[in-house]
């Protein structure tokens, strides 16, 4: 992890969860990170928590991702303010609470696509843009590397059956399979462009997180282990702390005993 210290990373979603554990221990590793949320203020609470050296390295920016001119004006403060962004983790996601047959369910379906795909698709561009200009900005023996972590879930590997009495998952997996291909094609665009950029994907089991609807939360807490958010956290640094040349495809976990 030292070839990282002071560099610059950018967390989707920092505010709760899994984004703040990934932010916590980003900073805790030595990297400068930019936390991405439209709850600023959890940030800037999480930041007061932290020791004071650390505090230094957190800046929280106010960010619905799923407006563009938001996520540009985020990536060009992080570009002008801290010389550019080496590590994306994009985290950020939401689970509609609706069925995909309902009625009336318009909004809640668009707000999950809107967030967990056109949010990961502005947030890697221009993570993407800003790597690659760092590179050519450098001589090629000096070219800086880049890594982007994508945050997925095992709903992406196989559709979970959660059975009628808890509520459906409606469009989520359904987004989850698709970042699961998107990440393949960045894969392969990032090596057209011949970059040193990688590109990763974490599918974690049931993580204990307030992304869960109310009705499943109540149903599965009592009964099924949970991962925790600094479980999921812990995977993405030794993600981005392998060789330069070794591209991790995809790394699932789960709580031992999952029934999934």
């Amino acid at each position: 992890m030292e070839r990282w210290r002071n560099k610059v990373a950018v967390v989707s979603g920092a505010s709760a969860g899994i984004g703040a554990a990934c932010a916590r221990a980003l900073v805790g590793a030595g990297l400068l990170v930019v936390g991405l949320a439209r709850r600023q203020e959890r940030i800037e609470e999480m930041r007061a928590k932290l020791p004071p050296a650390e505090q230094r390295r957190l800046h929280a920016r106010r960010c619905d991702i799923t407006r563009e001119s938001e996520v540009l004006a985020a990536f060009d403060w992080a570009q002008r303010e801290l010389g550019g962004v080496h590590v994306l983790v994009n985290n950020a996601g939401i689970i509609a609470t609706t069925e995909l047959s309902g009625p009336g369910n318009t909004q809640a379906i668009r707000d999950t696509i809107e967030t967990n795909l056109m949010g990961s698709v502005y947030c890697i561009r221009e993570a993407f843009q800003a790597m690659r200009r760092q590179e050519q900005q450098q001589p090629e023996q000096a070219r800086p590397e880049g890594h982007v972590i994508i945050v997925n879930s095992v709903a992406g590997q196989q559709v979970p059956n959660l059975g009628p009495q808890l509520p459906s998952l409606n469009i989520y997996p359904a987004t989850k399979f698709a970042l699961r291909a998107m990440q393949e094609i960045y894969r392969q665009e990032f090596q057209r462009h011949q970059t040193r950029v990688r590109v990763s994907t974490i599918s974690p089991g049931i993580v204990d997180t307030d992304i869960l609807p109310e009705q499943i939360q109540g149903v599965i807490k009592p009964h099924m282990p949970m991962l925790r958010s600094e479980d999921v956290a812990d995977a993405v640094l030794w993600t981005i702390s392998t060789p330069a040349n070794v591209q991790v495809q995809n790394i699932t976990i789960k709580p031992q005993g999952e029934k999934f």
